[in-house]
């Protein structure tokens, strides 16, 4: 299937809210990685979300360009076309961009999908990520709203943060205090100043003590009630009923946690989980194994000429994508299998 289409993606977000289940947003940095992540959702029969960073972006464009816009704009690109031959449903997406990086990241790919619907066409990005939880609450919401105005003339989706996902992610690094938590307060006031949803669907990444990277247990305090309240003060402030999820939430940070955690935060309303560390390392781990076990032939030892077959980049990148889409599957195992719908 292509791309999704912002039709699609809509009721992607919809099917979520209402069938208590979230979808995989896996974060790649190169065409190896989206092979591995559109292999993946199609080995679970699972639509799914593949997003890029800033850096991953960067990354993208290659070491000597270290452009966002250019990497990003060509990973699309070769998403979009491979997608094509996936049985499922793939949205792009572009993750954390802090307010020093959103006039060289985000608003340009903004302008680009509006350029692009203008001709008919259908946006390069479905969503798109403004992280203002290092700024004031007030200023926050400001520049959300000016995004989502773009977002929507160019039918797109806008991510924005509440709170602070804590650790380091793109070298940007949270401290893990209190301000994991999102404040009850700030639930409302994003409500009264963005809507919900009458100005156009966007996703909120309210943290409850998320922290990205993985931790041996008990070092990172989850506290999926943080979500539960604030959907119920809003919902109560705008006369929504006890059982409604006026947000669309999205949970930060989640390789390594609890499967009870995660289910908790997926009832309260969540429909995207963020997965990066945990690929990572799938793609990596067979690599590593590739190496130690032929490193006389990947390496020309004692005037020897090595092995072409286990230094061709094609024998150990076709086990990463192998060892990555597993770990892809089994976050849509998790994910999907908390409601009764499965998302494909």
């Amino acid at each position: 299937m292509p791309i999704a289409s912002p039709e699609v993606y809509a009721d992607m977000i919809s099917r979520a809210k209402e069938g208590g289940f979230a979808y995989p947003a896996i974060n790649c940095t190169s065409s190896e990685t989206v092979n591995a992540a559109l292999r993946g959702f199609a080995d679970a029969g699972s639509d799914g979300i593949i997003q890029f960073s800033t850096g991953g972006a960067e990354f993208g464009s290659g070491t000597r360009v270290k452009d966002m816009v250019t990497g990003a704009v060509a990973l699309a690109e070769f998403a979009h076309v491979v997608a094509e031959k996936y049985p499922v449903n793939v949205a792009l997406h572009t993750d954390h961009c802090p307010k020093d990086k959103l006039d060289s990241y985000v608003r340009p790919l903004i302008a680009l999908s509006k350029d692009r619907v203008d001709a008919g066409q259908e946006p390069l990005f479905q969503s798109h990520m403004w992280d203002g939880s290092a700024i004031e609450l007030g200023e926050n919401l400001d520049i959300a709203e000016e995004l989502m105005e773009k977002s929507a003339a160019a039918k797109i989706v806008l991510e924005l943060e509440i709170g602070i996902v804590g650790g380091e992610e793109d070298g940007v690094v949270a401290e893990i205090n209190e301000k994991l938590y999102t404040a009850d307060g700030d639930f409302l006031r994003t409500a009264q100043q963005l809507g919900l949803g009458e100005r156009g669907v966007y996703l909120l990444a309210a943290t409850f003590g998320n922290v990205h990277g993985v931790y041996k247990p008990g070092n990172v305090k989850l506290r999926p009630d943080v979500l539960q309240r604030g959907q119920a003060l809003v919902a109560k402030e705008f006369g929504l009923g006890e059982d409604a999820k006026p947000f669309n939430l999205v949970f930060h940070g989640g390789s390594g946690s609890a499967e009870s955690e995660i289910r908790e935060a997926l009832s309260y309303g969540v429909v995207k989980m963020n997965v990066d560390t945990d690929t990572q390392y799938a793609f990596t781990r067979p690599i590593a194994g590739h190496m130690f076990g032929n490193y006389d032939g990947v390496l020309k030892i004692d005037g020897e000429v090595g092995n072409k077959k286990t230094y061709d980049p094609r024998s150990y990148l076709k086990a990463a994508e192998t060892g990555m889409a597993a770990r892809v599957v089994e976050a849509c195992e998790h994910l999907l299998s908390a409601g009764q719908s499965q998302g494909a």
